[in-house]
């Protein structure tokens, strides 16, 4: 299962499962939506390797964001510490903080569920993450970081 066809295929069930009919991908295997007025979730296909890649838009950094914010993404990014098997990235002209997780359209497509249910978890760490980055700038350069399990957040984002 390596083709656009079956991705779109796989789009299909999950707009019908999740109950999202917006959930249509360009002609390049990219699918957009905001969840919550929170996060710019996004998905795309890579046909090369048959992995579908989602990457979430957790934040905007301010100009001033301290050290702490940036040593916790680096351990985050370099030791996967707190990540759920993705990594955060920053991109460089906006300081927009991404998460990225990759799945193997075969095995996520074999559950539609799991897959939603994996989607509900990575928006909850980074709901998370946005908790933490925020405790680690209002330190005001303490060197104290803050601890992501202290934040209970939960909700069912795809869920109609």
């Amino acid at each position: 299962m390596n083709s656009i066809e079956d991705y779109k295929a796989f789009l299909t069930k999950v707009s019908e499962e999740a109950g999202i009919p917006a959930f249509k991908p360009s002609e390049d295997g990219l699918v957009s939506m905001r969840v919550d007025d929170a996060y710019n979730v996004n998905f795309q296909f890579v046909e090369a390797t048959g992995k579908v890649l989602c990457f979430i838009e957790v934040m905007e950094l301010p100009p001033d964001a301290s050290k702490a914010v940036y040593r916790d993404l680096l351990v985050g990014g370099l030791f996967g510490k707190d990540t759920a098997g993705g990594y955060f990235s920053l991109e460089p002209e906006t300081e927009t903080v991404v998460y990225s997780y990759f799945f193997d359209l075969e095995t996520a497509a074999n559950d539609i569920e799991e897959f939603i249910h994996t989607i509900e978890k990575i928006l909850q760490l980074c709901d998370l993450w946005t908790e933490r980055i925020k405790g680690d700038m209002s330190a005001d350069g303490d060197e104290k970081t803050s601890d992501p399990s202290e934040t209970p957040l939960g909700h069912a984002i795809f869920r109609a």
